[in-house]
């Protein structure tokens, strides 16, 4: 089965090292079992990501999404996180130390890019945080074995910030997935002015009715770490053009 997913994409290989410079090791000395682990931005311990190491994946057929062709007989160079080196492996000379993957009977695809995705599902009434929270990180893990390295999250579907929270752990190597930009909760236009008797849901879309209460909501989902894409939603029925300035003409 690694085989096969190794197959898909080589990849899954970079964003698996790419969590590296995002922890940090605890100060010496550590006295625990074991080797020193890594400290991650809750203030939690765990284990440290593989130092980064030269991975060549021998490549029976690639896939050139530059020229549209399908190339046999390749050789694709890893160093950490970047693809150093792609080429006929009577070009490419695999360096001394090097993990070499044998794929040399099965076909190698570049990282796939998903580019509107939704690690959280659209919950019903029975679904709690805690489960979408778990869904979220399935789903993530099953994109990344799908072959999608990195992938755009368009909302979180009344789950607040949480895809933030996901993103970053995947950064910090606590679970394997996909790099992710997200786009936290939706933003949509209303005509309707919001009821003091209902106050808005902090999790669900964030309703706007000025420019300028678009611009508050922009800056403040960057702020708490969006910034994949700042939606804007209408349907028929809220379809109300924005107020235009009044201009005068007195001096």
């Amino acid at each position: 089965m690694a085989r096969r997913l190794l197959a898909v994409s080589f990849g899954i290989l970079l964003s698996l090292t790419a969590a590296q410079a995002q922890v940090q090791v605890p100060p010496a000395p550590w006295r625990g079992a074991g080797k020193p682990p890594c400290l991650g931005s809750d203030g939690g311990v765990y284990q440290c990501s593989p130092a980064p190491r030269v991975v060549a994946v021998r490549a029976g057929s690639l896939f050139d999404s530059n020229s549209g062709r399908m190339l046999t007989r390749q050789v694709v160079i890893v160093h950490g996180e970047r693809i150093t080196e792609v080429g006929s492996e009577s070009q490419i000379k695999i360096p001394a130390g090097a993990q070499v993957i044998d794929l040399s009977g099965l076909t190698v695809l570049p990282g796939l890019i998903d580019g509107h995705s939704h690690m959280f599902n659209s919950g019903g009434p029975k679904t709690t945080k805690e489960l979408a929270l778990l869904i979220a990180v399935q789903n993530g893990i099953a994109d990344l074995r799908a072959g999608f390295t990195s992938a755009r999250d368009m909302g979180s579907h009344a789950n607040g910030y949480a895809d933030v929270d996901v993103r970053n752990a995947i950064n910090e190597g606590r679970f394997d997935g996909p790099r992710y930009q997200v786009a936290t909760r939706t933003i949509g236009w209303s005509a309707s002015a919001l009821s003091s008797a209902a106050p808005a849901d902090p999790f669900a879309r964030a309703p706007v009715h000025t420019v300028e209460e678009a611009r508050t909501e922009v800056r403040e989902q960057i702020r708490r770490g969006g910034g994949a894409r700042i939606g804007s939603s209408c349907s028929r029925r809220e379809t109300t053009p924005l107020p235009q300035p009044v201009r005068s003409n007195t001096k």
